[in-house]
């Protein structure tokens, strides 16, 4: 006999175990998660693991809010630590029009209780003084921000949500989205069908190819993106805030006393996640225009995973008007670690409510069609 559950959830990213956790929390049966590798190896396991309110929109901020509360509960709600580092996040502004972007955002995020403040190349030195500023006419700070350990973090809400009765099926891929005309029916895999009622497409960067196993267009495609990290310097062991050259799309923050700063995004969408090390030097030319000490940092290691892109860079979350039953969260772009808390238990909300805690709706896949795209003007690949 066909395997059943209640929900079917594809992906075992932060997101994907989030929205597990939550459902069992809220009471959901019979919830089952497929992954086509391990839990947390996709995005999410290749991840800087950046936290951040530095955002413009109302959406991003209650979702940016929300979750960093939820990473303040983890160890007495999920009893792991998610090693949630608060060295905060400074944005630096090349351009008289940046700057003003940052003061217009600042503004915002102020009135929703962010302790965000501009600041001048001299307080930008004081926290970073090790930076060329020679161009740099101010910045945005937020101290509160930071980064967390993603592996822990999603583990955190895998265990816990088997703790609650979740099943989670590792490289168990799925071929197929079964379908009963507009209704969603389960799912295919190698190892068989597993029938249920609610399919919820996590899959990350594979969210548009999970999409297209259903008839269904999701318009999220898949980007590489580097990270490289250096052996430990002197200057990083009082560790620097995540910071960003806004102009650049560049950032660096510390990692166990050495530096971890972004190498290239691919321009083309490629699931290819194999470091480029016959350019790597093109990455430490950006990183040392920026961090002059960097010339003389031995890079101890490299790595590379996929952004899940959607056509505004803005996550994609709801369910798909055109089949019911079949939920979509992904597209997240840069953003799915640090808004997978708030997420998952949003989502659980709209699956078993209809009425999430927080209006998701301007994520909506048909937002799409109908040309509501959301404009974040904060949006950087940092994650």
């Amino acid at each position: 006999m066909a395997e059943t559950a209640d929900i079917v959830i594809i992906g075992a990213g932060i997101v994907g175990c989030s929205i597990a956790y939550h459902l069992a929390i809220q009471g959901a049966p019979r919830v089952v998660v497929v992954e086509q590798d391990l839990i947390c190896s996709g995005s999410t396991g290749k991840s800087a693991g950046g936290i951040r309110q530095q955002f413009a929109t109302e959406i991003n901020l209650l979702l940016s809010i929300e979750s960093l509360r939820m990473f303040h509960r983890m160890r007495e709600e999920l009893g792991v630590d998610p090693e949630f580092r608060q060295v905060g996040y400074l944005f630096m502004a090349t351009t008289p029009a940046e700057l003003d972007l940052f003061r217009r955002q600042a503004e915002i995020q102020q009135r929703y209780g962010i302790p965000v403040r501009i600041i001048s190349p001299d307080d930008i030195r004081k926290l970073v003084p090790y930076v060329r500023l020679d161009d740099i006419i101010g910045g945005a700070y937020c101290p509160t921000d930071g980064y967390a350990a993603p592996y822990e973090v999603t583990m955190g809400y895998a265990v816990a949500a088997r703790r609650l009765g979740v099943t989670i099926h590792e490289r168990r891929p799925v071929t197929r989205i079964l379908r009963e005309r507009d209704r969603v029916a389960g799912i295919e895999t190698p190892q068989g069908p597993i029938l249920a009622p609610v399919v919820v497409n996590a899959a990350g960067a594979a969210g548009g190819v999970v999409g297209s196993l259903a008839g269904v267009e999701v318009p999220v495609k898949p980007y590489r993106r580097q990270l490289f990290v250096t052996r430990p310097l002197p200057e990083f062991s009082a560790e620097p805030p995540l910071t960003i050259d806004y102009h650049r799309n560049w950032y660096f923050r510390g990692e166990m006393g050495g530096c971890l700063f972004s190498g290239p995004k691919d321009e083309e969408s490629t699931f290819n996640t194999n470091v480029d090390w016959e350019h790597v030097a093109e990455s430490v030319a950006k990183a040392v225009a920026r961090v002059p000490l960097l010339e003389k940092a031995e890079i101890s290691r490299g790595w590379a995973g996929s952004y899940d892109i959607s056509p505004d860079n803005n996550a994609i979350l709801g369910a798909v008007p055109e089949l019911s039953g079949f939920y979509v969260a992904t597209g997240h772009s840069g953003h799915g670690f640090m808004h997978g808390p708030a997420t998952g238990k949003l989502m659980a909300e709209l699956i078993l409510t209809g009425k999430p805690s927080i209006d998701i709706s301007p994520f909506g896949l048909d937002r799409f069609r109908t040309g509501r795209s959301v404009r974040e003007p904060m949006t950087m690949h940092e994650a």
